[in-house]
């Protein structure tokens, strides 16, 4: 099943965003959830990713010191935490689940907004 991503909005310059990734059970323990950010008329770029069976994260290291990973086993979610938002930050935000984080892709949530301004 696709992951399903939810959490986007506006914010300001500054401010913070949780955004949500649902999968089942099974994927979150079995395979890697990553985060893309493409920004209008860019290409999708990697934001972070997270493989709970290798115990394992791995962040763009221009962004790793505002943004956090982190999952619910419970509710079969993971979240990223964006804090000290910029206005470059702006996109849509996707979800994924890969073989492994630097392994294929395997499906593509279907995305949620985010704005950010000035």
């Amino acid at each position: 099943a696709r992951p399903v991503e939810s959490g986007g909005g506006s914010v300001q310059a500054g401010g913070s965003l949780r955004l949500s990734c649902v999968v089942d059970a099974f994927t979150l323990g079995y395979y890697a959830i990553a985060w893309f950010r493409q920004a209008p008329g860019e290409e999708r770029q990697g934001v972070v990713c997270i493989e709970l069976r290798k115990g394992t994260t791995y962040y763009d290291e221009s962004l790793k010191d505002r943004f956090t990973i982190s999952s619910d086993a419970a509710e079969s979610t993971v979240f990223l935490e964006m804090n000290g938002l910029e206005t470059d930050g702006t996109g849509v935000y996707f979800c994924a689940v890969r073989n492994h984080c630097r392994g294929d892709l395997r499906t593509w949530g279907q995305g949620t907004q985010v704005t950010v301004s000035s």
